[in-house]
């Protein structure tokens, strides 16, 4: 039996995780493993990859790793490039790399708010510079970027970075979906909303609830109409759709993955 998305070569910006744990990026990797994918997965910080190894091994499939920093321009070249000497093709770009920072525009320092265009919307830019190209001259090809419910509504804190760079993903990936849909390349986003990944124990509750986890979780679950919170296997399933051949006549728009938040709260 053949997997949905079977001997198709997966370029995983993110593809680590701050803990253990289905981090999204970690749980993309797996799950495309799963349904037969080769795995190029890519990250600032290679120890963090290493369960995301052992978890890809484990199904089986092949999983190769670069490190890459990925508000460089070269940087980007070498893992695109690394990719292509290793497997020869990309079929499925996923840009899961991205973070937060609190404050408004009079709280936020401009190095703040510079650090936060490079790593949640200047690297989408970035990737997709390099990668198109291989896609176009292949005919064919899937990119899914990962937004946020803050880039389409306010989600409990003033973050005017996040909010900006991600509703800029979102609009990103609609005009390219339309440039390159006669290319047969694929784009769409993946907008998760408050999940219960590793992020919420490493850094955001220290950062909100004075590290009591407990805490944290209890507010992110009060604003979810699911009488449960959803973690990186949730984006994973829905980023695995978007790449499989179910999703051939989907391009130009987003999943959103927030258990109905956005729905009452919006």
């Amino acid at each position: 039996m053949t997997g949905r998305i079977q001997d198709k070569v997966a370029l995983i910006f993110g593809a680590g995780s701050v803990g253990p744990g289905w981090g999204n990026g970690r749980a993309i990797a797996t799950r495309f493993a799963e349904e037969g994918a080769k795995i190029f997965g890519v990250d600032r910080n290679l120890e963090q990859m290493k369960e995301t190894i052992e978890r890809v091994q484990a199904t089986g499939a092949e999983i190769e790793t670069a490190f890459c920093d990925v508000t460089s321009h070269q940087s980007i070249k070498d893992a695109v490039a690394a990719c292509m000497a290793r497997f020869g093709r990309i079929d499925i770009l996923v840009n899961n790399v991205g973070g937060s920072a609190a404050g408004g525009p009079v709280e936020m320092s401009e190095e703040v708010w510079d650090s936060q265009v490079d790593v949640n919307l200047k690297s989408v830019f970035l990737t997709c510079k390099h990668v198109l190209p291989i896609m176009e001259e292949q005919g064919s090809g899937a990119i899914i970027n990962m937004a946020s419910t803050s880039g389409t509504r306010w989600t409990g804190s003033a973050q005017v970075a996040y909010a900006a760079t991600k509703a800029g993903v979102i609009q990103m990936s609609k005009v390219i979906a339309i440039q390159y849909a006669k290319k047969g390349i694929r784009v769409n986003t993946v907008v998760p909303g408050q999940l219960h990944t590793p992020m919420v124990e490493v850094r955001l509750a220290g950062q909100r609830a004075g590290g009591d986890v407990a805490k944290i979780l209890e507010q992110r679950q009060a604003r979810i109409p699911l009488p449960f919170m959803g973690d990186g296997r949730d984006t994973a399933n829905a980023a695995l759709y978007l790449a499989s051949e179910e999703a051939r006549f989907v391009t130009g728009t987003e999943i959103v993955v927030d258990g109905g938040m956005s729905v009452r709260c919006g």
